[in-house]
């Protein structure tokens, strides 16, 4: 049985929508959420359809489930506060991404973008197997329940760090850490959302900030460069020096806090009245169109 595991920290009129990573939680946000949180935001940790349950959970969604999760997110968090931001992890990212795409947003972060699996701890088989294969396994239906397995470092470049993550993967309750390993149906919904969020990458306008380890061992930081040449509008990438894949817990985690929230500080500061006004009616627009639908 899955349970909700979302969080809401309610603080001012700016929020920050917070999105996990295929197989992951929303724990694996609470710690940057509290630090933005004691800066003044208000933050939501959205939990997406089919996590924190077992695997057949997780097979029974598709990425239209867990983009439909982030925009049911995205609203809760709308009755509260003025202005977002909408930022995710891995997969997460991608999500942000989405929603940047068709949404009115100040700004978008993403932490380690990942379109696909291809940093230096994956098999080379599976980086040329798996955009071939997991198609036909998913329309076969073939090994709903067979997963791709994690492996050393799991995305962890701090050692202390790791052992108790693994450990928890490992406990049997999903809710804490995630699955230990990515079922194949899952990853062939990775791949779909995966061409859809860079075909429509050029539609986003907002600020983004993307932060990547420079050395990732799940996501090659080409991933994050990939969002970088794409997207219109203001755009930073940042590269992080001690860190593998999970950035938002690992060794540079003060610094991914410290630069995100110097990103939205400094768009606050930027904005005008009619930049507000602007996403205001965007809203009110949307909530229209929403009642009439």
């Amino acid at each position: 049985m899955i349970s909700d595991n979302s969080f809401f920290l309610s603080g001012n009129r700016t929020g920050i929508l917070l999105i996990h990573g295929l197989t992951g939680t929303p724990n694996e946000m609470r710690g940057i959420a509290r630090s933005f949180h004691q800066a003044g935001y208000s933050v939501y940790g959205v939990q997406l359809a089919g996590h924190c349950g077992d695997i057949e959970d997780l097979v029974q969604t598709r990425w239209e489930d867990w983009y439909a999760s982030v925009c049911e997110g995205a609203e809760k968090l709308k009755q509260h506060v003025d202005q977002l931001y909408v930022s995710g992890l891995s997969m997460g990212a991608l999500l942000a991404l989405k929603y940047a795409s068709e949404h009115p947003v100040n700004g978008v972060i993403s932490y380690s973008a990942t379109f696909q699996y291809d940093g230096w701890s994956v098999p080379l088989w599976s980086k040329i197997l798996a955009p071939i294969a997991l198609p036909i396994v998913y329309h076969l239906n073939i090994g709903r329940h067979n997963t791709f397995d994690e492996a050393e470092p799991y995305g962890i470049c701090n050692e202390s760090l790791r052992a108790r993550i693994v450990n928890a993967m490992n406990s049997g309750d999903s809710s804490e850490a995630g699955l230990p390993g990515n079922p194949w149906h899952s990853l062939y919904q990775l791949q779909r959302l995966s061409r859809n969020v860079r075909k429509n990458l050029h539609k986003i306008t907002a600020p983004s900030l993307c932060l990547h380890a420079y050395n990732d061992d799940i996501s090659h930081r080409r991933n994050s460069q990939i969002v970088y040449n794409q997207v219109s509008g203001l755009k930073q990438v940042i590269w992080l020096k001690n860190s593998y894949h999970m950035i938002t817990i690992d060794n540079d985690r003060k610094q991914v806090i410290e630069e995100s929230l110097s990103f939205i500080q400094k768009i606050d500061k930027k904005l005008t009245n009619s930049d507000t006004k602007s996403f205001a009616q965007s809203r009110e627009l949307e909530q229209k169109l929403g009642h009439i639908a």
